[in-house]
Order: C-alpha cells, then sequence, then structure tokens
C-alpha cells in the first residue's frame, strides 16, 4: 500500500510493504525517485533496554530492534484548526507507535512528534525515540554528494547564534564503505538546551535546504548519518546513550516525544524564512506581539544589578522620555546587599527602597509605562531562608542530595508545593504591585536532571521542564495581558518551547556593543524578529556614532533599551528617542515580514555585517561596518530599485542601488538602518 499526498509544498511518500514494514522514503519539498530498499527508510527509530540493535552502528540511533519490529496498523489526513494532521500508527507486541505531523495552512514547515504506548503485559524500558526520522535527505546517493553542506549553530553566553557552514567532508564524514559507524550530531544534556550549540540544523543541496528545530528546555540530540548508501537525519529529545534517559511505561501508558520542527527552502535563507513563519503559527496569541513595544531595563551597562529609588527615578524619567513603553527593575530588587545566593523568596529590600518598591513602580505608571520585575523563579540560593525551612522533595536530587550549581537549587515543578510557591509570586506582584512585565530569567544548569520519583535521572528532568512549561500557562491563562521575557543568561534558552509561549527573548548578555552586531545580525535565525530582544545601551562617555550603532542593532527587533540615558548629551538622546520613533513607525511591518542576509550570516570579526527583513514589496537593513579603515559594501539586492537611509536621518551615509546592487561606504565604526524599494 502507498501514502503519498502534498501539503503546502511538502511531497510525502510512504510505502507499506507486504509484510507491514513502514518506509518514508520522501518527505521534502520536491518529488523524489523510491529508494531501493524500503528495509533502509524506516518512519521511526524506537529502543528499549534489553533489546537488539540490528547494525554495525556505534553510537547511531539506527536500525534499532524494535523500530525495525514495528508494523503498520493505520493511518489518517484530518483536516484542523491549523491545517492538516497525519498519524500513522504501528506496533510490535509490546508498545504501539503513533507518527504525528503537523501541516500549517501556507508555510512549508511541518511539526513532528511521537506517541508510545505500552501495549505488552509488562512495563516497556523506553531508552530512545525519534520524533521525526527521514533517510534520504540528500537528491543523490552518499558518494556523489560532494555539493551537501550542513550549517551547525554555534552558540553561548556572550555569542549566540553564530552558524558555521561546512561540506560533510570538512566534518570528518567521507564514504568509506557501504556504510560508516559516524555520525555528525549536536546534542545538549541538562537545563541549558542552548549553551553550546541552538537545538537546530541546515542541510543544503544545490537545489534546496531543510532547517530543523527540537523544541524543548531540556536535553536533545540530533545526528545525520547513512542507512543503504543514503543520508538521514533524526531529531529526538532526551536518550538513555546521550542524556541518563529511560521510561518505563506500564501497559496502557502514553509517552509523547519532544516535538520537532522541520522546514523547506529554495536555500537557507529560504528555509529560515518558511521556519519564521511557522514559529508565527505555534505561538500563543499576544497583544506584546500584535504590535511590539521597546522596554527599558535598568541592568546592562547600567544599574548592574544595584537598583535604589533614587537611581531610579532619574532614569524613569529619562525612558519615558525616550518613548519606552515599558520599564523593568531588574536583578537586585530583593536583597539589600550581595544577593546571588539568597535569592528565592521575592520580597522587596526595605534598604533600597525606603519609600516601599511600590513607590518606584507606581512612579514608572505616573509616567505612562508598564511596570516589570527581573526574577530567576525556578531557583532558590543556598543561603535563601526559605531554602532551609522547606523539605528536600522540593528539590532536585541526586544519591538523595539537592543538586547544587552556582550556588543555587534547582526547584522541581512537578511538586504541587512548589508550583504554590511560585503562583504566590507571580500572583503578589501582579495583584498588589501591579507589574505587568516579567524578566524571568534562569542562570544555571542543573545537569542530567533528578532521581527523586523518576524512572532515571533524564525522565525526571523532561518530566520537570514539562510542569514547568503547564505552570508557565496557567499563570497566562490568568493573566493574559501579562508579559513574560524568556531569558537564561541571555539565549541559554531560546528554543520554541518556551518561545511557543513567551512573546519576548532576551537574546544576549553582551556587554561589547560591537561584538553585539554579530549577534543581532543572525539572532532572527532562531527566533522571530518581533520576538528578539537586543540591548540598545549607549554609554556615558560615546559618540554620536556609538549611539547610532547601538540603535541599529535592535531597531529591527525588539529594542532593549538601557544605558544611563539621563546623563547624556541632548543630541545623543536625541538620537536614542529618533531611534525608538523609527522603530515604532515600521514595527507593525517587521512583526509580519521574514529575515534576509545579503551577504549572508555575520561572525565576530566581520568588518560589515548586514541583516534585513522584508516586508512586502519593501524591505528594511541594518548595515554595521565595524572597522577603523573607509569600505564599501556591495550586497545583492535585486528585486529594489531604490535605497535611503532612515536613521539617523540627519547622518547619511554615501549609498546606492544599481542593477539590483546596493553599494554603500563607511568608515570607522558605524551603524545605518535603510528602507529600500521598487
Amino acid at each position: 500500500m502507498d501514502i503519498c499526498f502534498e501539503r503546502n509544498g511538502i511531497f510525502v511518500d510512504i510505502e507499506v510493504c507486504e509484510d507491514g514494514f513502514v518506509a518514508l522514503h520522501n518527505c521534502s519539498d520536491a518529488p523524489r525517485a523510491r529508494g531501493k530498499e524500503a528495509m533502509w527508510y524506516p518512519m521511526v527509530e524506537l529502543q528499549g533496554a534489553g533489546y537488539n540493535h540490528n547494525n554495525h552502528h556505534g553510537s547511531k540511533h539506527s536500525r534499532t530492534g524494535p523500530g525495525m519490529a514495528l508494523r503498520y496498523v493505520s493511518h489518517s489526513l484530518r483536516k484542523n484548526d491549523q491545517g492538516d494532521l497525519f498519524a500513522l500508527v504501528q506496533q510490535t507486541e509490546d508498545v504501539r507507535v503513533k507518527t504525528c505531523w503537523q501541516f500549517y495552512d501556507g508555510v512549508k514547515a511541518l511539526r513532528a512528534w511521537s506517541e508510545v504506548t505500552g501495549i505488552g503485559e509488562n512495563r516497556f524500558p523506553l531508552e530512545y525515540i525519534s520524533s521525526f526520522a527521514l533517510t534520504g535527505i540528500g537528491h543523490d546517493p552518499l558518494g556523489s554528494a560532494g555539493d551537501y553542506r550542513m550549517s551547525l549553530p554555534h552558540s553561548t553566553w556572550y555569542g549566540e547564534c553564530q552558524w558555521k557552514t561546512h561540506s560533510l567532508h570538512e566534518l570528518g564524514y567521507d564514504k568509506v564503505n557501504q556504510f560508516s559507524v559516524k555520525r555528525i550530531v549536536l546534542t545538549s544534556t541538562g537545563t541549558w538546551p542552548c549553551s553550546e550549540h541552538l537545538p537546530m540544523g541546515s542541510f543544503e543541496q544545490e537545489d534546496g535546504a531543510m532547517l530543523w528545530q527540537i523544541e524543548t528546555s531540556g536535553s536533545w540530540c540530533w545526528e545525520v548519518s547513512d542507512l543503504g548508501e543514503q543520508l538521514y537525519l533524526r531529531l529526538s529529545g532526551p536518550s538513555w546513550q546521550e542524556h541518563q534517559f529511560l521510561k518505563r511505561l506500564a501497559p496502557g501508558e502514553t509517552f509523547v516525544s519532544v516535538p520537532c520542527a522541520v522546514a523547506f527552502g529554495r536555500d537557507f535563507e529560504g528555509s529560515v524564512g518558511e521556519m519564521t513563519r511557522y514559529r508565527r503559527c505555534i505561538r500563543r496569541p499576544n497583544p506584546d506581539n500584535a504590535h511590539p513595544n521597546v522596554i527599558f531595563n535598568d541592568y546592562m551597562n547600567c544599574l548592574d544589578g544595584d537598583p535604589t529609588t533614587a537611581k531610579e527615578l532619574p532614569l524613569i524619567d529619562a525612558a519615558a522620555e525616550a518613548g519606552c513603553k515599558y520599564y523593568c527593575v531588574d536583578a537586585g530588587w530583593y536583597d539589600d546587599g550581595p544577593w546571588w545566593d539568597g535569592v528565592g523568596e521575592w520580597l522587596p529590600a526595605k534598604k533600597r527602597f525606603p519609600g516601599g518598591l511600590k513607590e518606584v513602580l507606581d512612579y514608572i505608571r505616573e509616567k505612562g509605562m508598564i511596570p516589570g520585575l527581573w526574577l530567576e523563579l525556578e531557583v532558590m540560593g543556598i543561603n535563601c531562608p526559605k531554602a532551609k525551612r522547606v523539605p528536600d522533595d522540593w528539590f532536585f536530587q541526586i544519591e538523595g542530595r539537592r543538586v547544587i550549581d552556582e550556588s543555587r537549587y534547582q526547584l522541581d515543578f512537578r511538586n504541587p508545593a512548589v508550583r504554590a510557591h511560585a503562583d504566590e509570586v507571580i500572583d503578589r506582584l501582579v495583584m498588589e504591585c501591579g507589574v505587568g512585565y516579567i524578566k524571568m530569567d534562569y542562570n544555571i544548569n542543573a545537569g542530567v536532571g533528578t532521581q527523586l520519583g523518576s524512572d532515571s535521572a533524564g525522565e525526571g528532568l523532561l518530566a520537570h521542564t514539562r510542569a514547568y512549561l503547564k505552570w508557565l500557562d496557567d499563570v497566562f491563562a490568568r493573566y493574559p495581558e501579562l508579559v513574560i521575557e524568556n531569558c537564561s543568561s541571555g539565549g541559554m534558552r531560546m528554543e520554541y518551547a518556551h518561545l511557543s509561549r513567551h512573546s519576548i527573548q532576551s537574546v544576549t548578555d553582551q556587554t561589547d556593543y560591537v561584538k553585539m552586531a554579530a549577534i543581532a545580525c543572525n539572532c532572527m535565525t532562531a527566533c522571530t524578529p518581533e520576538q528578539a530582544a537586543i540591548w540598545s545601551y549607549p554609554l556615558r562617555d560615546g559618540d554620536e556614532e556609538e549611539v547610532v550603532f547601538n540603535m541599529v542593532s535592535a531597531m529591527l527587533l525588539r529594542i532593549h533599551q538601557s544605558g544611563h540615558l539621563g546623563e547624556l548629551s541632548r543630541p545623543r538622546l536625541a538620537l536614542v528617542k529618533e531611534g525608538i520613533a523609527t522603530h515604532m513607525q515600521i514595527v507593525d511591518k517587521l512583526k509580519d515580514g521574514v529575515p534576509f542576509w545579503p551577504i549572508g550570516l555575520g561572525a565576530f570579526g566581520d568588518s560589515f555585517l548586514c541583516a534585513g527583513v522584508r516586508c512586502g514589496d519593501e524591505a528594511y537593513l541594518a548595515v554595521w561596518h565595524t572597522s577603523d579603515a573607509e569600505e564599501t559594501l556591495r550586497a545583492d539586492m535585486r528585486g529594489y530599485a531604490h535605497a535611503q537611509v532612515i536613521y539617523p536621518r540627519q547622518m547619511p551615509a554615501q549609498l546606492n542601488v544599481c542593477d539590483g546592487e546596493l553599494t554603500i561606504v563607511l568608515s570607522g565604526v558605524k551603524a545605518r538602518l535603510l528602507r529600500l524599494w521598487s
């Protein structure tokens, strides 16, 4: 039996063999010829403790024993509110597996996950389940794969979203025989899923590209390797091999894998555009994304975690004058002195605010802004008084001992008492203090997970992350207008388990405004423009070009304004105000646009970087120059005949558009924001 269909430009070709084995021959943006042997094209990989692995696999998740034993039961393709949901059921004598693909109307992307149900007499010890498995990701057999390229999303604190593109050969992968045990693999363990790489990847060839993301705030893995002389892709959440994950499925119990998404485009940029549209489809509706506004936050290159009433009031005046909508009091408001290892009760520090914190929050409202506060609600410092009063089952545990990282304990949101504690904090701040914006930070990596009340440490971690997300859903249900910023030492949790709920992401903690350009340039690969908050923090001793550079980095995204605005000269403050005003004039276009990079993604050390957003017949382009020399940028801008500098209007640059090529001449460290149209 054949199951073949097309949705939104995605072609699916599935073969159900005579013995019931299900082979996925194609899931791409073009029809493909079928592979020669169906056995090399499993639709799902599944492994359990004590089961065979049917090939010379090394560390590869390929030809798993239970996965190869699965046989067809049924399938369906049904219309729903989002588009079409395809589901295919297979089973062995021990488990039933439902493969689910959600298609979205008008978007060349799908969301995939697997549901595993125990059906045998005994518990099934689940070690691995793929969320998406596709063999034959390249047009040609592996032996002729010279045009294949892979892009890996390196990311770290202060250095988020730094993609590097390689040939398979450069990644150490060559055709050495009919198969190899080598794999190209990225994986992350713990509660910082983006500390080394984004949970993403890209595979490109001459006539197309596929981009993927794994949507989890915990452990994840993807791998590319070979089966039957064809390259395959496997996307998954945690596994026993990589993350100490094991789930003992009772008869009738169902485990749902971590969801992932795959987008297709003519090239890398095109696939990012489709992923951008997909991200908007899955995101919780929020007025903050419908009409994004500017946030002032007092931390970066400003108060640095040392707020007081005396320091805040002039900043509030300056932020209001500049045109900010939200004003967030960042870290330190809850402790009179050093606070790192004492966080957890979230009560205002009396010495910092002699008239009470509410005096400051009320003043923010008087100035026409929405008040906000910083929280790190998922941890308690080891010296927090409450951490000494509550039982150990509030926290992650390994070998009966509380997990400690960076002098903090990790709260376990599976525990109802922990969720009640978190609810009390949120309700008090919203109802009593009138907080309308919360910067929710998270600054530790709690490791593989917790053994307490779990089948394994990795299973405990996944259950905790899901309990936290469920708690977050409940908060938004109570307070649908509340804006909660997703932050984790900048972008260490910049992924779409969180960003399908949060309207805004703190992209980075980078403190060097010149280095910020490489991060701002690339961050639209990881989240939508209207969710990506980039700092703009004019320096006390800077000049006008420094202010402009800071502003341009944020103006196509979400402006995270900071800096001692009240101490800037009037001309420099005027540039901040102009930048915010210009941003607000175009923001309703940007929120529906798609990103592009006319000279490619940026990197630290590049003398020129540029990133833009296409908005129908026009486009907006940020251009940064980081060298002291005078240089000329030449960028392919076919489809546009005109260009102008829209910020700063009184500091133009030499630019021209001719025969589809944009040229702009800049000398010294400068940035400009352009509008282009046909």
